[in-house]
């Protein structure tokens, strides 16, 4: 499959571990169909997941918290599985430091030595859907401050909006 031109998640959800390619920005715009898809893999009992950041030109805090979620979650899992995001970046990996993430993830260099055979397994690209929920973005902010009690005051705005805006929802 060629490179997409639009920001993008190519997924392979039958390698062990799971693959995820990303192209483009990960942001709240599209990443709902993303972590639709973590959330089954968890759910399913995949317990090694990797990202490969190559060709990501970008992500926002709510893309952030979909990930402090997935590891938190699989830690949870007996034996803990792992998320490990390779191929940063300085500036996504200064983003994934900032908040305080790598000491949830496993952070890699080489796609071939995070994912082994799985780095050539056949891909397939995830529908983009529209912009995630207010209630999904608030938990990426509340997977952020669980990841790092440090993230509480850099969100706590993003935070309060997001719950009044939720409550708005449910009231209509």
């Amino acid at each position: 499959m060629s490179e997409p031109t639009q920001p993008t998640f190519l997924v392979s959800a039958y390698s062990d571990p799971v693959v995820v390619q990303i192209y483009g920005k990960a942001n709240y715009l599209n990443c709902n169909t993303f972590r639709e898809f973590i959330e089954k893999m968890v759910g399913e009992g995949k317990s090694r997941i990797v990202l490969d950041f190559e060709n990501c030109k970008g992500m926002d805090s709510t893309f952030l918290g979909i990930l402090a979620g997935t590891a938190l979650e699989l830690r949870k899992q007996t034996p803990p599985g792992v998320l490990i995001i390779c191929k940063l970046g300085e500036r996504n990996h200064d983003l994934v430091c900032n908040l305080g993430l790598q000491n949830l993830l496993t952070i890699g260099e080489d796609l071939a030595n995070c994912a082994g055979d799985a780095a050539e397994a056949e891909f397939s690209a995830l529908k983009n859907v529209e912009v995630s929920d207010a209630q999904n973005v608030l938990n990426a902010h509340e997977n952020l401050v669980k990841a790092d009690t440090e993230n509480a005051a850099k969100f706590q705005d993003v935070i309060a909006f997001l719950k009044n805006q939720v409550e708005a929802d449910e009231t209509e």
